[in-house]
């Protein structure tokens, strides 16, 4: 689960290393004492680059839109399981939805594929 101010890595060969989210998009606020907007897998954020590698397209302080790949926290699935990831990481994504990087490292979650991001779940090298 992310939400505003959440730093988290990047999982493409964007050239971006870690990533900052300054906007969750599409995602309901709770009610009660807490009314953040989290994101959860298969979310669109909008992250600003903390941190890029040198000569790549995409800079340090660039904004960039992103989809949700692992959360550290637990998520339910249908058959009552429930899945998590040792860290929170995000894919940067053009606004068609395609991925800006032509390769993605690490696992994905299955959530990916019923949220259409085929693309994302085709490049990964895993899906959980």
């Amino acid at each position: 689960m992310l939400q505003q101010e959440t730093r988290c890595e990047v999982a493409d060969n964007s050239g971006a290393k870690i990533a900052y989210v300054i906007r969750v998009y599409g995602s309901s606020t709770r009610s009660g004492k807490f009314t953040r907007r989290m994101a959860f897998i298969g979310d669109r954020v909008l992250v600003s680059i903390k941190k890029a590698l040198p000569g790549s397209d995409v800079k340090a302080g660039d904004k960039s839109k992103a989809v949700v790949v692992r959360t550290t926290k637990a998520t339910r699935r249908a058959d009552g399981s429930y899945v998590k990831f040792d860290a929170n990481a995000v894919v940067l994504i053009q606004d068609d939805g395609n991925p800006k990087g032509t390769r993605i490292f690490g696992p994905v979650a299955r959530e990916l594929r019923d949220k259409n991001y085929m693309k994302i779940v085709s490049l990964a090298p895993e899906v959980v």
